[in-house]
């Protein structure tokens, strides 16, 4: 599979016609606005951002780029839709918040800086394109020796099709409609596997809960729907 090939257009239009709302934190992104500063506290467990030179893979509209340029990191934003690159640009310009960001493919990205990244992190993203470990081996290639990974998604399991689609987009409308496909999910087994494969070792895992009752998230031990997991690279 080519580059080129590893992109799935409908879910490019999907995102990208909503760039405009992506960073209304009470709109159709909310949940991201909700649990981007759990993404930020795991990732702040494993590496001090400060002056650590980070790349944000399938960033979106760059809601977690800014949190990680705003905590000391010289943080890039990499994203195949040219709207949501234009809308985090924008943001960060309206923000004062000096966060670069480029319209290109993680494995270009990797071809052209290979080592070149203290960190990397791709969240909510491998669920949303037609080959995951090539994702997965791009940023592998473009984090330095000894540097963290981070991934979150969703895992393929029957309370997560109950949870993250049926409750989240039909029930509760915490996501617009479509948003997820269950058969896209991946399992712990399955993301640790294509990782050992690139040459990275898992260093934790944790579940982000979603309590209805209190409308909050939280990170925890369940990883049966929303999962996020650190490696590193070998030295």
């Amino acid at each position: 599979m080519t580059t080129t090939d590893n992109v799935n257009p409908h879910e490019i239009h999907k995102f990208g016609s909503m760039a405009e709302r992506w960073w209304d934190p009470e709109g159709e992104f909310k949940t991201l606005h909700d649990i981007n500063p759990l993404r930020l506290q795991f990732i702040e467990s494993y590496l001090s951002l400060a002056g650590k030179r980070l790349i944000d893979v399938g960033c979106g509209g760059g809601i977690l780029t800014e949190a990680l340029a705003k905590h000391g990191a010289d943080a890039t934003g990499i994203d195949l839709s040219e709207d949501l690159v234009d809308i985090a640009d924008l943001h960060g310009l309206e923000t004062g918040v000096n966060a670069h960001y480029q319209k290109i493919s993680a494995e270009d990205m990797a071809a052209q800086q290979p080592e070149s990244f203290d960190a990397v992190t791709c969240m909510e993203m491998l669920e949303h394109v037609p080959d995951p470990a090539s994702i997965i081996d791009a940023c592998a290639a473009m984090v330095k020796p000894g540097g963290m990974v981070f991934f979150s998604t969703l895992n393929r399991k029957s309370k997560a099709y109950l949870l993250a689609i049926v409750a989240a987009e039909h029930v509760l409308q915490m996501l617009p409609k479509g948003t997820h496909d269950y058969k896209t999910f991946i399992k712990p087994s399955e993301l640790c596997q294509s990782a050992r494969h690139a040459g990275l070792q898992l260093q934790g895992m944790v579940g982000i809960e979603y309590n209805p009752f209190n409308k909050r998230f939280s990170l925890g031990k369940d990883i049966d729907v929303n999962y996020i997991a650190a490696f590193k690279r070998a030295e």
